[in-house]
């Protein structure tokens, strides 16, 4: 069946997690697809005041979505102005840094290995020869020097993904995105998308496309890519005369930042398997209504993803990989009226506070 399966994976990866102001929980599956290509990244503690979401939906390959949910969010941290508190600069850096550090011979290892091309006796790649580990990837202290080899001059992957972010600090949510995987927020049951969709027929990234010399055809990038923007697919990023935010396919973001506030329910971030299936206001009823009966947020997503997988591949639509997380804020208001009153119990139950928290302002384009 082409890149079908015969009959779909229905199994999971789930996951659910907390701290003092947010909790989650996460899906994903395989579905009719032949291979797995999203990828997810979840950190409620990024830092002591910080957490990070992420979907990252592969195109041509899983192994640029693995690499950017192992090292996007690293990268967030590491630059110079999330020290000085201005967290869309340093995640649109992160979003550019990708593509830099997918580049060289450390890019292809790295790359090789995520795309599990490594022989695991031999220690060689694909045949290849292997250079030595220089260090761990979550070493903090890292730099990514430039290693040598004879993959030194590789230009990057011919593959990419979308990249879908959220960082929750305070009352402050940032939201970047390069693709059409979709942050979304339930104000008071009002779907408000965090997020655009990046496709080629919108009238900036046509513009950006032709000046850079490429073209457009049957919806899709040089009549092959169906997006405008994305981490990796090198190919459409090789003109010298050129930013990286003005070649045929960027890698820059669109940042958005929200004041999360108690109107807020909570958020969703997907990949377009989802969306493709439901309109924005269509998931949060949908999310609304499960949350009456269920409290586990994994299962709630599990029932979307079940919900949107098609039948049989006929018709395209919930035939694409899936992944979900789902947000909830917890109400400062709450938080602080509850733990008084947790006191004059003497209840240690924080549980309570799993409502949703969060936004504020109108820099969300409306469903």
């Amino acid at each position: 069946m082409g890149i079908y399966l015969s009959t779909p994976k229905t199994e999971k990866f789930s996951e659910d997690g907390q701290n003092g102001w947010v909790r989650y929980g996460l899906s994903s599956m395989q579905g009719w697809r032949a291979t797995m290509e999203d990828a997810h990244a979840a950190c409620t503690d990024l830092d002591d005041s910080t957490s990070f979401f992420g979907v990252y939906d592969g195109h041509g390959g899983k192994v640029v979505a693995k690499f950017c949910a192992k090292y996007l969010h690293q990268q967030v941290l590491k630059h110079e102005a999330y020290s000085a508190g201005d967290i869309g600069t340093s995640v649109q850096k992160a979003f550019f840094r990708m593509d830099e550090m997918m580049r060289g011979q450390r890019g292809w290892r790295e790359l090789a290995v995520l795309g599990d091309k490594i022989n695991k006796f031999t220690g060689m790649i694909e045949g290849l020869i292997w250079s030595p580990r220089s260090g761990d990837g979550n070493d903090q202290v890292d730099e990514w020097a430039f290693e040598e080899g004879p993959h030194s001059d590789f230009s990057g992957p011919t593959s990419g993904c979308t990249a879908c972010v959220a960082i929750v600090r305070n009352n402050q949510l940032v939201v970047a995105n390069a693709g059409d995987s979709r942050c979304v927020i339930s104000r008071k049951g009002q779907a408000y998308n965090l997020s655009r969709d990046h496709k080629p027929d919108l009238e900036a990234e046509r513009e950006r496309i032709l000046k850079a010399g490429g073209f457009i055809h049957a919806g899709r990038v040089n009549g092959s890519l169906n997006l405008s923007r994305a981490i990796g697919d090198m190919e459409f990023k090789q003109n010298k005369f050129l930013p990286a935010e003005k070649q045929i396919v960027t890698a820059n973001p669109d940042i958005n930042t929200v004041e999360l506030c108690d109107d807020d329910d909570f958020m969703v971030l997907a990949c377009d398997g989802i969306w493709d299936c439901m309109s924005s206001q269509q998931l949060v009823d949908f999310v609304r209504e499960q949350l009456n009966a269920e409290s586990k947020l994994s299962a709630v997503c599990e029932r979307v993803l079940d919900r949107c997988l098609a039948p049989s591949t006929a018709g395209g639509e919930g035939c694409d990989n899936m992944t979900m997380i789902l947000v909830q804020f917890k109400k400062t208001s709450q938080s602080s009226s509850s733990d008084a009153a947790a006191e004059e119990k003497s209840s240690t139950s924080d549980q309570t506070e799993t409502e949703s928290k969060p936004a504020d302002t109108e820099s969300s384009s409306e469903v």
